[in-house]
């Protein structure tokens, strides 16, 4: 774990501070950008999709490009963490977009689903869980590393879980399996926050690899952020009912 409060010896302490968190902010800002638009981008696409006829009759068709498309959704996202140091900072960038615009469709599900009263809750309860658990991982002078291989094996029990209640179909393990995604993701939302201020205090060799570093991050908080709101629709979806 990088000590975050030991300046370089070779500039005066203020100084290396004052340029250490002028450039963090930089980097956090580019993350930001990214992850905000790439919520925006699913955002839009969902509503559009919710209001298209042929949209809504492709979902009643149980269409098996679903499963197509969800595999490729997994695909983008294991390539550009697998080859952000080798993919050109275009390429890597396009399948971010790419990415977003495909959770759209997800996204039209959600609206065509809830109420809206139910999604406003949702995305406030998000921006102040993700805001204090991004918080938390920025200023924690603790090191969260160990949280890691925790949070990967409770994130595989949560897939599996899921995949149980597909066939079972049990409200009660559904609201369970929520609440647990929402400790998860809540979680993830602090360590990633943390990893990432590690990653920039390390250095770039060079500016492609900063740019894709930084698509890499907004990815990854875009996924902290989308699965908590997904999480949190459900039990609030779930407790109106």
């Amino acid at each position: 774990m990088i000590d975050f409060t030991t300046p370089n010896p070779s500039q005066s302490p203020s100084s290396a501070s004052q340029l250490a968190l002028t450039s963090e902010a930089l980097f956090f800002q580019k993350v930001y950008l990214w992850m905000c638009g790439g919520l925006a981008l699913s955002a839009l696409v969902g509503y559009w999709l919710s209001g298209s006829e042929a949209w809504i009759k492709f979902l009643y068709s149980g269409s098996f490009s679903w499963i197509i498309l969800f595999v490729v959704q997994l695909g983008v996202v294991y390539a550009i963490g697998k080859f952000k140091d080798t993919l050109s900072p275009i390429a890597i960038k396009g399948l971010f977009i790419f990415y977003a615009a495909s959770v759209g469709t997800t996204m039209s599900i959600v609206i065509l689903i809830y109420p809206s009263t139910v999604i406003f809750k949702a995305f406030i309860s998000t921006a102040v869980i993700y805001g204090g658990m991004a918080a938390y991982g920025l200023l924690t002078k603790k090191s969260l590393q160990a949280w890691g291989g925790f949070l990967f094996m409770a994130l595989i029990g949560l897939i599996v879980a899921s995949l149980v209640n597909a066939f079972t179909k049990s409200p009660m393990l559904d609201y369970v399996i929520c609440f647990v995604g929402v400790i998860i993701f809540a979680a993830l939302t602090a360590y990633d926050h943390q990893k990432l201020r590690v990653i920039h205090a390390g250095g770039f060799q060079n500016q492609d690899q900063e740019s894709n570093t930084v698509i890499n991050g907004a990815l990854e908080l875009y996924l902290d952020f989308l699965n908590l709101f997904l999480f949190l629709v459900r039990i609030l979806g779930a407790s109106r009912d």
